[in-house]
């Protein structure tokens, strides 16, 4: 009899489940759970009834407690150690020099056309919800202007005087525009010693203003160029004190690395070497671009005879979009600023990604690419935003950042395919090697621009031991100037001391020899250590 009264008793009355979703994974399987458990029981999406006396709904007190007011509350946990999933956390974006501040003009616009910004920081549509995740980068006033987590920086005012007086003028705070009155004159000393001294505790104050304003910073990213003095010397600064002053927080470079043929200063080598060496411990990932590679691309597949650096910029905005789009938009597979040196950066030295970015073609051509096309032609030598082969080295990590008309089969696939290819060869400590994010965003081009409008997109992002051709062909170029003792005398006229230079081109020179250690096989190395 027992039994029998015991499923009696079970079928009469409900007894409750709780549900607990973990991770971005749990997360993510919950919120399409909790959508069709309401679809199936006539919930609203505020908790009420679409039918109050429609009973039918009531045995899911099961999976919903009812409140006093009526409104239904899932009985379910969300839980994730970063609250990207669930919420939005905020970035702060820093541009240093000339380069920085053009390049972070072009992200600017490329972000409000994306959000539905205006120029003077309103939204075009107020009641559109598909934009609510740009807290992330943007803050918004009481008056309902929506002003960029941003600084611009530089020593002497001329390119950021373009900004305070362009299209988007009203956009930026004029607090977080800070200019000097002379300019580092390509001189790491000066942008790190003697001028940058000058700037250093305002803009660090700014960043504090900045900081505070938000509810939960998730990091920085610096946007700089090696070559020039302030990008050089007034960054490395920069990044020490962000280091002491943020210690927990991550730190993500974009910076224009020197190109092979183009040069815009003489004591490019000089300003680069001492730059990297001395931001390396401070960094946690740094992605770079030279605008050689750009230049080949913006002619080759955009055919811009003669690019400028407004199309240079231009094409560099849609990889910072395409890297910032899982923090500024929902995604299937999100990728978080913590993932990326998690993924890429398998030791702390190693954090140079290789980046490349697909399709990049012209506004008249109407070609549609498959998911397939568009991720083989990133692994392609000429795709490459560095000028590098990425044939001629073994990839430790790649991030596949996908956004637009893409599935995760097409995916799948287009990886499976890749991994059968004897031109991509992967470290043997590495097998798997992929990280995959998601965005159905669809990519944003500026109109009249001179890239097309396509229904989807991919960012490669890759750590590569082909990069080190790169540092080889820097650290030969410094060393020929510095048999010579070339225009030393510039850098110790403003307080550097000479041992500065061999010690850092010393460090360069085991940041080469780190690359050649991670690129050998686990065999190689183990009868190395025995010998």
């Amino acid at each position: 009899m027992m039994p029998r009264v015991v499923s009696n008793f079970v079928s009469n009355y409900m007894r409750e489940v709780i549900s607990i979703h973990v991770g971005q994974a749990g997360v993510q399987i919950g919120n399409s759970c909790w959508e069709l458990y309401c679809l199936e029981h006539g919930i609203l999406p505020d908790g009420t009834l679409l039918d109050p006396n429609d009973g039918s709904s009531g045995s899911f007190t099961t999976f919903f407690s009812e409140t006093d007011y009526g409104r239904h509350v899932p009985r379910s946990i969300f839980v994730d150690l970063e609250p990207t999933v669930v919420d939005m956390r905020e970035v702060i974006s820093i541009h240093v020099g000339q380069a920085g501040v053009q390049i972070g003009n072009s992200c600017w616009e490329l972000y409000c056309l994306e959000h539905g910004i205006l120029p003077d920081g309103t939204l075009l549509d107020p009641n559109d919800g598909s934009s609510g995740s740009f807290t992330t980068f943007f803050s918004e006033t009481d008056y309902g202007r929506h002003v960029p987590r941003s600084i611009f920086v530089d020593l002497e005012p001329t390119v950021v005087d373009e900004i305070r007086t362009g299209t988007y003028k009203k956009l930026f705070h004029p607090e977080q525009m800070l200019t000097g009155k002379e300019d580092a004159a390509n001189n790491y000393a000066r942008g790190h010693y003697t001028v940058g001294k000058e700037l250093i505790d305002i803009t660090l104050n700014r960043i504090r203003r900045l900081a505070d304003n938000c509810n939960g910073l998730q990091g920085f990213f610096v946007f700089h160029s090696f070559g020039g003095g302030t990008g050089s010397g007034f960054t490395s600064m920069l990044m020490e004190k962000l280091s002491g002053e943020y210690g927990k927080k991550s730190k993500l470079e974009f910076s224009i690395y020197p190109a092979p043929q183009i040069s815009t200063s003489v004591v490019e080598p000089y300003n680069s070497i001492l730059t990297t060496h001395t931001t390396l411990e401070h960094s946690d990932c740094s992605f770079m671009v030279d605008n050689e590679a750009i230049y080949d691309i913006c002619k080759r597949n955009l055919r811009v005879p003669r690019p400028s650096y407004n199309n240079l910029n231009r094409i560099i905005a849609q990889v910072v979009s395409s890297i910032t789009a899982s923090l500024r938009f929902n995604g299937a597979l999100n990728v978080d600023l913590n993932e990326f040196q998690t993924n890429l950066v398998p030791y702390p030295r190693i954090h140079f990604p290789l980046v490349a970015y697909n399709p990049l073609i012209a506004s008249s051509n109407h070609e549609l690419l498959s998911v397939d096309e568009i991720t083989k032609s990133c692994f392609e030598p000429a795709n490459q935003m560095v000028k590098c082969d990425p044939r001629h080295g073994k990839y430790m990590a790649v991030c596949l950042l996908y956004r637009g008309d893409v599935v995760p089969k097409d995916v799948s696939a287009a990886i499976k395919s890749i991994k059968t290819q004897r031109s991509v060869q992967f470290v043997d400590w590495c097998p798997t090697g992929f990280k995959v994010g998601l965005n159905y965003q669809p990519p944003t081009v500026i109109p009249d621009g001179d890239v097309a409008k396509v229904p989807r997109a991919v960012c490669m992002l890759s750590n590569t031991t082909a990069i080190a051709e790169a540092w080889q062909r820097l650290d030969y170029k410094f060393d020929l100037m510095y048999a010579k003792r070339a225009f030393v005398h510039w850098y110790v006229g403003e307080g550097m001391e000479e041992g500065e230079f061999s010690e850092a081109r010393e460090d360069l020179a085991a940041l080469e020899k780190d690359y050649e250690e991670v690129g050998l096989d686990s065999n190689d190395a183990e009868e190395d250590d025995e010998y």
